[in-house]
């Protein structure tokens, strides 16, 4: 036995070496940990369980038969973060550059079908050079099987992906698939296709950072939800991302201990302009409205004229979609539309209840807008909306102007409870552009055209510049002092904790994508 034992030991501590010192080495040099280390950071002190640590590959060609190593570049399995179980996978750099097999996506399919079985997240670290060129065919089919599972798996379990290195090609998909991705500084990138292809085929010359790193896809292309400025901030990040999600689509995500205590902000009182065209930041109605530190922002750098993360109000987890006054006037375009429609949907997909604060002057006009879509883009952030069944209440702080105070969670496309501040202003449009139409006549006829439309914008906006309108007809529910707002919204999300809604039955709708 103890021969038997020894031998189980040896294989054992080659699988904990990886690649070998030397390529250890390496992989520090360039700032990045090992796959075992970074889930050490990850898991909790001793709960990581490790599955299929003895794989191996199957492949004979081009000499690969006299170079294997346990595991096979990926470390797999599950344990607890924050006493809660999660399953993980890790790729290894250090072997075959974490390229991926056939028998290293099969352990990974094994996870995750663990994870669809029992009902909890996956988080993966990817950090690969692509499909094993070696094994060709099968290679590429392991990656479509991981796919497959990525899909079937979307909407049961959280998924979240954490790029910590070269992502490129094929692999890419993967994470595009899961709920959410990060990235590492100066470490990782994600392409389809890399430098040396571009040059090639466009003649154009770009480095892998300027490509696709964690700084482009944060601002450029939304590819990435938060680029991290190292590791071990991407893995604090990962934790705290989990906090705020339930571990199934059956399950409600966990609440904090809360005692009830004076719930007023009398300062939100005081936090909006005078005038109603100077901008202001909604984190600053956020923080005062939410538990104090708990705002978790996401995609913090892209589509900046809103903003969406995950928050908790007395205790309770919550999601947060707002329009930005401080950035395009808070204005809905194409990418904003998209940035909102993805979270809310995953919002909905893990009961989730939806805060949103409007204070939005409409879409933005123009043809880059117009021929790039807006029409069937801003229908996406619409149709995420009317199709959400968890709690969803809407607080109008200043402007909702025409179609995009009903896209913004109205009360005509299935809000729960619609809260409006005594600024808010809903119509069709501004003052100052709806005299133009309605009174084109008076204003052109008088003598002094600047003072008639003045007159007339005045009128207009005594008129409809205000609440009170939407409230008589019963489409806004109550109209509220600032300061009241945490404490409405707390008693509002207590009385909708059990709510449910009986849609048709069908097979699933087709969004406008």
């Amino acid at each position: 036995m103890n021969k038997k034992l020894g031998l189980l030991r040896d294989k054992r501590q080659k699988a904990f070496e990886g690649g070998g010192a030397l390529r250890i080495e390496s992989q520090h040099k360039k700032g990045k940990l090992t796959a075992r280390e970074r889930l050490h950071f990850l898991m909790d002190e001793g709960s990581f369980q490790e599955i299929g640590m003895l794989v191996a590959h199957r492949s004979t060609d081009f000499g690969m038969e006299k170079e294997k190593y346990p595991g096979d570049g990926v470390v797999t399995g599950y344990g607890t973060i924050n006493g809660r179980l999660v399953y993980v996978f890790s790729q290894d750099f250090t072997v075959f550059g974490g390229s991926l097999s056939e028998t290293h996506a099969e352990k990974i399919c094994k996870i995750m079908d663990l994870a669809v079985k029992n009902g909890a997240p996956v988080v993966g670290l990817n950090d690969s050079g692509g499909a094993r060129i070696q094994e060709g065919v099968v290679s590429l089919g392991g990656y479509a099987d991981i796919f497959y599972r990525n899909t079937l798996a979307s909407g049961v379990i959280p998924q979240i992906s954490a790029i910590m290195g070269p992502c490129a090609g094929g692999a890419v998909y993967s994470p595009a698939i899961t709920d959410f991705i990060l990235m590492v500084e100066n470490t990782s990138y994600m392409f389809v296709t890399g430098p040396n292809v571009v040059k090639t085929v466009t003649h154009e010359v770009v480095t892998s950072e300027e490509l696709g790193g964690a700084t482009t896809h944060a601002t450029k292309s939304g590819v990435t939800h938060f680029a991290c400025a190292n590791e071990i901030a991407a893995i604090q990040n990962i934790k705290a991302l989990l906090s705020y999600m339930p571990q199934n689509c059956e399950d409600k995500a966990p609440a904090l201990p809360y005692e009830t205590q004076n719930e007023l902000r009398p300062e939100l009182n005081t936090l909006l302009p005078e005038n109603n065209s100077t901008p202001y930041d909604i984190r600053e109605i956020i923080d005062h409205v939410i538990d104090e530190g708990s705002f978790l922002e996401v995609h913090k750098d892209f589509a900046e004229n809103i903003v969406v993360g995950f928050a908790r109000l007395a205790g309770r987890s919550i999601g947060i979609v707002a329009n930005q006054p401080a950035f395009l006037a808070g204005v809905l375009d194409i990418h904003s539309s998209i940035k909102a429609a993805r979270f809310v949907r995953f919002c909905d997909s893990f009961n989730i209840p939806l805060l949103v604060f409007e204070d939005v002057p409409g879409f933005l006009p123009g043809t880059d807008q117009e021929w790039n879509a807006i029409i069937t883009n801003g229908a996406k952030l619409l149709y995420a909306f009317c199709e959400a069944t968890v709690p969803r209440i809407t607080v109008i702080t200043r402007k909702a102007y025409g179609g995009a105070y009903d896209v913004m969670n109205s009360k005509h496309i299935g809000a729960d409870m619609n809260f409006a501040w005594p600024s808010a202003e809903i119509a069709v449009m501004g003052a100052k552009g709806a005299a133009e139409i309605i009174f084109k006549r008076e204003i052109s006829t008088a003598e002094d055209k600047e003072v008639k439309w003045r007159e007339m914008e005045q009128l207009y906006s005594d008129t409809f510049a205000n609440p009170y309108r939407a409230a008589e007809r019963g489409f806004i529910d109550e109209v509220i002092e600032p300061a009241e707002t945490r404490f409405k919204l707390i008693q509002a999300f207590k009385m909708l904790e059990n709510k449910v809604v009986n849609n048709p039955r069908k097979k699933h709708g087709n969004m406008p994508l």
